[in-house]
């Protein structure tokens, strides 16, 4: 059996969200380099050119992408044969992330009441969800996700006989009422099956998949690049304003179901859709 130390675990997710925060994924970069290219808006191009600059400029002096660092979420994959020694892991797990928003001069947008509002002063807590898989490793995800796209993100109960024309449908309903709200180019996370939950949960992990790779089953993989296309063709384009980038990637997971059922999340999510990723 092999020990992981939470000093180990408190360090990676600190060093994670200062990467996530100042780097623009390789893959979402290379899209907007991709569709600035194409975008037939002279407006649209010159927005989509903007964010590549600003994305370069964050990179280079290492500050943040977006004034809005988000509310982070942890995905755990930890492996049955491993112990993790030290403090408790849900503790460490905040202190890495209070010290990468504290040491890293990122916004605090957290919290304590939903109703109260009081802020909790340092973004904790996360959002952290753990999943035992097999092996000895701990597979650490964070997305430090932003509200104004959070926001903009939907989760409907569709009947097994409103088939996939309800289900494209609901995407494409749920996009066009977000509009330049969650400051597209968007990428567009949809989790299908499951339970209310599920489809929930589906919908935000699907946007820690690069927008490079689609699903690996035909059906969705057919799905993905249908719905893109009909979202760019909306002409909503970048920040709202016109053209043919209004999204950059649509990113569909799905599950078993109940017979009865036919849950869909649509998770919106901006072009900076911040995440990353580290095996330990």
């Amino acid at each position: 059996m092999r020990e992981v130390t939470t000093d180990e675990i408190k360090a990676a997710i600190k060093k994670l969200l200062l990467q996530a925060n100042y780097h623009l994924c390789s893959d979402i970069k290379g899209k907007l380099i991709d569709f600035s290219k194409v975008e037939v808006s002279d407006l649209g191009k010159d927005i989509l050119d903007s964010i590549i600059r600003n994305a370069e400029a964050a990179s280079k002096n290492e500050v943040a992408i977006c004034q809005d660092t988000g509310m982070v979420i942890v995905f755990m994959e930890i492996g049955q044969d491993v112990h993790i020694t030290g403090d408790n892991i849900n503790d460490c797990i905040n202190q890495g992330v209070r010290e990468a928003y504290q040491d890293g001069y990122l916004r605090k947008s957290v919290v304590h009441d939903p109703l109260n509002r009081v802020n909790t002063g340092d973004n904790t807590p996360a959002i952290i969800y753990y999943e035992i898989v097999p092996g000895e490793n701990i597979d650490i995800k964070v997305m430090p996700k932003g509200f104004g796209s959070e926001n903009m993100s939907a989760v409907r109960m569709l009947k097994p006989s409103d088939g996939v024309e309800a289900v494209i449908e609901f995407i494409i309903e749920t996009v066009k009422k977000a509009g330049p709200n969650p400051c597209p180019p968007i990428i567009v996370g949809v989790g299908i099956g499951g339970t209310m939950e599920k489809a929930a949960l589906l919908s935000k992990k699907s946007l820690l998949r690069s927008i490079d790779k689609h699903n690996s089953n035909e059906f969705y993989r057919d799905l993905e690049k249908e719905v893109l296309h009909k979202i760019n063709n909306l002409g909503i384009g970048p920040q709202g304003l016109g053209g043919i980038t209004t999204a950059l990637g649509v990113n569909i997971e799905y599950y078993p179901t109940h017979i009865a059922g036919l849950p869909v999340a649509v998770n919106i999510s901006c072009h900076a859709t911040r995440h990353a990723q580290v095996t330990i």
